[in-house]
């Protein structure tokens, strides 16, 4: 009967009963340089510089403006206003038969600076933010947090801002109510229980010496002019993101977990650009986009609804050919994190199609909420075709959803990829806690999901 149920069943396997020893150091190994990266990518610009560092030390170089054709073995990157970055390795085909693109975000959930954020409030100063993507906003308070950014100076130079990211260097807070007087605090909803307004970072209090009002905020901006050379209205053209001050760090007794902040997306975004970096000779030309905006929206010039992706397809092409001939021969996977299923709250999840830890890269052939809404939805033959290209490659996935049915649901950057009629499945980490600002990952999922992405580009 097993040998029948083997033959019969689909039975996805955890992946420590599959995998051997040297794929086990192959993994850590991985992981090693995942979790490198992921400490240094702060935010989106981050991401980018150091995707950037890593692409020319193997050997990837800027798109030549003189454009032309993309050579077969070719290795070119193109970096959109620092936000986003996208990555080709020349086919031996010709771009008129299509191409393989992973399509991951970089940009994270986080608190920005409004554009004039400093203020003073009983002889405490503050700065105003206004959240970034889906957050449970009670998370970010009583946590430290650092301040990564670029201010934008009139005369068209910018000013690189990280505080609080190397020891020693001060760090900030939103600060919450002690338990003892948050009696109307607790009985709100937790939605509620923290507004958006209120969630103002602590950003000192010795006041400036000698008379007046402001004392404390003129003794802050004095710090930040002394330091960076910036006024008040300098934070006007500024983009300043306050992020966790959590070290990546391995979790677990046997260390087989990875925690840190960003995970969504740059856990996909790493295994892509990792397994570009290591395409020499495709099939079909090779394209990884690191995309920004994606946690609301994929909006702007650098997210992926953007025509740069058009833009860049066409210099690859060297403009011989429509891109829109082109793109209903591609194939593309969108490499984004789907929940993991907790044991703590198996109650939003339906475990028989509900990513586990320990699993492998999850499909998703759809994400959207309830009735499927805002999904591409993959077809039956793309499934098959990922299926096939794991198994030749002895890739560990599993079949998932985002959780219930009626429960909720999410998107990724698929649906945008569809519209241009690029063939697009959802494939990715699961995730315990996304979108938290600690965020948890199985050291086998990430690998598995790198194999998936490097599967996919040498199978073309």
């Amino acid at each position: 009967m097993d040998e029948v149920k083997e033959k019969l069943f689909y039975q996805p396997k955890n992946g420590y009963d599959v995998i051997d020893t040297q794929e086990r150091l192959a993994c850590e190994d991985y992981c090693r340089g995942y979790m490198a990266y992921l400490d240094a990518a702060r935010t989106e610009r981050e991401a980018v510089t150091q995707a950037i560092k890593l692409a020319e030390a193997a050997g990837f170089a800027p798109l030549s403006p003189e454009g032309g054709p993309i050579k077969p073995g070719q290795k070119v990157y193109w970096s959109n206003r620092g936000k986003s970055l996208m990555l080709a390795v020349g086919g031996k085909k010709p771009m008129d038969e299509g191409f393989v693109v992973e399509a991951a975000h970089v940009d994270s959930p986080r608190l920005d600076l409004k554009q004039v954020p400093l203020f003073e409030d009983t002889e405490l100063g503050y700065l105003r933010t206004h959240y970034y993507g889906g957050i449970k906003k009670y998370q970010w308070t009583a946590i430290p947090l650092e301040l990564h950014g670029v201010v934008a100076l009139k005369d068209g130079s910018c000013v690189d801002v990280v505080i609080g990211r190397e020891p020693g260097e001060p760090q900030f807070v939103v600060t919450d109510l002690l338990p003892h007087l948050a009696a109307d605090q607790m009985q709100k909803t937790m939605a509620k229980g923290i507004e958006g307004e209120k969630m103002c970072i602590l950003a000192g209090s010795v006041p400036y010496a000698g008379e007046g009002s402001d004392r404390v905020k003129l003794a802050l901006m004095s710090i930040l002019h002394d330091r960076y050379g910036v006024t008040e209205a300098d934070f006007i053209s500024a983009e300043l993101e306050a992020v966790p001050a959590f070290d990546v760090r391995e979790l677990g007794l046997d260390r087989s977990l990875i925690g840190g902040y960003g995970q969504d997306d740059r856990v996909c975004a790493y295994a892509e650009l990792a397994a570009i970096l290591q395409v020499e000779a495709p099939e079909r030309t090779a394209v990884c986009i690191l995309a920004d905006k994606e946690e609301i929206g994929s909006v702007g010039v650098s997210g992926m609804k953007s025509q740069a992706f058009e833009w860049f397809i066409g210099r690859l092409c060297g403009g011989q050919r429509s891109v829109q001939e082109i793109f209903s021969k591609s194939f593309c996977v969108s490499a984004d994190v789907t929940a993991a299923l907790d044991p703590m709250y198996p109650e939003v999840m339906e475990k028989q199609n509900a990513a586990k830890i320990n699993y492998g890269v999850g499909f998703c052939k759809f994400t959207g909420s309830r009735g499927k809404s805002g999904a591409s939805d993959a077809s039956a033959e793309l499934v098959a075709r990922l299926r096939r290209i794991c198994d030749e490659a002895g890739v560990l996935w599993q079949m998932c959803e985002l959780g219930k049915v009626d429960q909720g649901g999410g998107g990724t950057v698929a649906g945008y990829m569809a519209d241009r009629d690029i063939d697009t499945i959802d494939a990715g980490v699961p995730v315990l806690s996304m979108h938290a600002p600690f965020e948890t990952t199985a050291k086998l999922d990430c690998y598995m999901t790198y194999k998936c992405m490097r599967a996919a580009y040498n199978a073309g």
